[in-house]
C-alpha cells in the first residue's frame, strides 16, 4: 500500500544563489517533493528537479565509447576518471561553487596530488572583487545587519530582482528590520545601472551611468565628498547636480550599504572599479556608517573562495604543478589556461563551462578528456568522456555553504537521492584514494 503521509521539512536552506534563504518549507511524499513554500521560482525548481520523473537526471555513471555515452558501473567510471587524472601532465579542476564545503576541501587535496590547476567560478565573476579586497580591504557586515539597520540601500551594477529574487524581500528593501520597522518606507533605494532593469523600476532614484564608466563616477563621488567642486558638467553621463545630490543622500543617511554586482567586475577597470568603490565606502565612514557587499551568485561560490583560502592561502587561480600552491590570476585562471591550450584533462564539479566559456576555450577543453561531476544533463556533461552523477546537496545530502556575506550555513537533506548515487565528497574521496594508489602516494 502506498504511503500517502506528507512529511514537512521546515527551515530548509535553498541551494540556489548566494542569499541562501533559510526559511523554506518542503513537503515530501514517498521520497518525492510535492510542494515547496517560500522559495523563488528557481529555488523551487531545484527541489522538483530531484524527483524521479525528471528525464534530465543521471541515474548511473556514464562513459563515452565510440562517440556515445553509455551507462557504466561505479568501479568502471571511477577507474576511468582516476586513470585520466593520474596520467595527466596539466589537469584542470574547475567549478566547486554549487557543492558543499566538505567536497571543496577534498577537491583541494585532489588538485594537490595531481599537480593541477585549481579554480572556481569566481574566476569569471567576482574574482576582481577578491583582488580588490586584497588591495584595499573591505568594510562589510552581514545581511542581517543590513536588514536591521540600513536606511539607504544602493544597488550598483546588479539586478537582484532576477539574480537574487528574494533579496529585496528578505535582506535589503521590503523587509522590516529591528531599527527599520516600516520596511520599504524606512529606506531609500538607489539603483546605479545603464539599463532600466526591473530593480531600477522599483528604485527611489535611478542613475543611468554610461556603460564601463563606473570608475569615473566613483572618482567624482569621492571628489565631491572631499569638498572639491567638479569642473565638468557631466561625469559618466551624469549631471554634476545629480552627483552632488547623491553625495548628500549618502552623507545624510544613518546607515548605508552598497550592493554591487558583475556590472563592476565585468566592465572596464574590473577590480579597480571595486577598489574605487571600497575607497568611497571607507571615506563615507568619516560622515556616517557605510558598508559594501558583493552580490555573490552561486550558493557556495563564497564558500569555494573561503575553503580554498584556508587550505592553500589563496582564494582562486591556484597552481600545484610544483607540489605546493602558487597564486596568479590571469596565468592560472581557468579561461586563460584553456585559451593557451595548456590543459590535457579537465574535471568539472558542479558547473557548466561549455555553456558559459568563450568558444575558443571550450574548443581547447574538448580536445582532451573531460570528466563531469553533475546530477543533471548539461551541455558540459553531454560532451564529457566520463559522467559521475551525484546527489543534490541541500536536497538529497547535507553539507556546509557560505552565504554571500561569508556566514556559514548548514544545508539540510529533505529526501533520499536515487539508489546508488554518491555525494560529491564521496566521489572526491574515492578518486583521491584511487589516484594515491596509482601514484604510490
Amino acid at each position: 500500500m502506498i504511503n500517502k503521509h506528507v512529511k514537512t521539512h521546515t527551515d530548509v536552506v535553498c541551494p540556489f544563489c548566494g542569499s541562501l534563504c533559510d526559511d523554506l518549507e518542503v513537503d515530501v511524499v514517498n521520497d518525492e517533493v510535492v510542494e515547496v513554500r517560500n522559495a523563488c521560482k528557481i529555488g523551487t525548481q531545484i527541489y522538483f528537479s530531484s524527483n524521479s520523473d525528471n528525464s534530465d537526471r543521471y541515474t548511473s555513471p556514464m562513459i563515452r565509447k565510440d562517440g556515445e555515452l553509455h551507462p557504466a558501473t561505479w568501479e568502471e567510471a571511477l577507474e576511468k576518471a582516476a586513470t585520466l587524472l593520474a596520467n595527466a601532465k596539466r589537469p584542470l579542476l574547475y567549478g566547486w561553487s554549487s557543492t558543499e564545503a566538505e567536497a571543496i576541501q577534498l577537491g583541494v587535496e585532489l588538485a594537490e596530488i595531481t599537480g593541477g590547476i585549481l579554480d572556481n567560478c569566481s574566476s569569471i565573476c567576482h574574482g576582481p572583487s577578491i583582488m580588490a579586497m586584497q588591495d584595499a580591504g573591505i568594510p562589510k557586515s552581514t545581511l542581517g545587519d543590513y536588514k536591521n539597520r540600513a536606511d539607504l540601500v544602493i544597488f550598483w551594477g546588479c539586478n537582484p530582482v532576477h539574480a537574487h529574487p528574494r533579496h529585496l524581500g528578505r535582506y535589503s528593501e521590503f523587509i522590516r528590520g529591528y531599527f527599520r520597522k516600516d520596511g520599504l518606507n524606512d529606506r531609500f533605494m538607489v539603483v546605479i545601472d545603464p539599463r532600466t532593469t526591473h530593480t531600477a523600476q522599483l528604485a527611489d532614484l535611478h542613475i543611468k551611468v554610461n556603460p564601463s564608466e563606473d570608475y569615473e563616477l566613483f572618482s567624482a563621488l569621492r571628489t565631491v565628498l572631499k569638498g572639491i567642486e567638479l569642473e565638468e558638467e557631466y561625469v559618466s553621463g551624469i549631471p554634476r547636480e545629480q552627483i552632488e545630490q547623491l553625495v548628500e543622500v549618502m552623507k545624510s543617511c544613518n546607515y548605508g550599504v552598497i550592493y554591487y554586482g558583475l556590472g563592476l567586475t565585468h566592465s572596464l577597470s574590473h577590480h579597480r572599479n571595486v577598489e574605487n568603490a571600497i575607497c568611497l565606502t571607507r571615506e563615507l565612514n568619516d560622515h556616517t556608517k557605510f558598508l559594501i557587499q558583493p552580490m555573490r551568485g552561486h550558493y557556495n561560490v563564497a564558500g569555494s573562495n573561503i575553503v580554498f583560502s584556508w587550505n592553500t592561502g589563496y582564494p582562486l587561480a591556484i597552481d600545484f604543478s610544483r607540489g605546493y600552491p602558487r597564486y596568479n590570476p590571469g596565468e592560472y585562471s581557468v579561461v586563460p589556461a584553456l585559451l593557451r591550450d595548456e590543459i590535457d584533462v579537465t574535471i568539472v564539479v558542479a558547473s557548466d563551462p561549455v555553456l558559459n566559456f568563450p568558444a575558443a576555450a571550450v574548443e581547447n577543453m574538448l580536445k582532451h578528456p573531460l570528466i563531469s561531476v553533475e546530477p543533471h544533463e548539461t551541455p558540459t556533461s553531454a560532451l564529457a568522456d566520463v559522467v559521475l552523477p551525484v546527489k543534490i546537496c541541500g536536497v538529497e545530502a547535507e553539507g556546509t555553504a557560505y552565504r554571500m556575506d561569508n556566514v556559514p550555513i548548514r544545508l539540510r537533506k529533505v529526501k533520499d537521492g536515487p539508489n546508488g548515487l554518491l555525494t560529491d565528497r564521496e566521489i572526491m574521496k574515492r578518486l583521491i584514494n584511487a589516484i594515491k594508489q596509482k601514484k604510490n602516494l
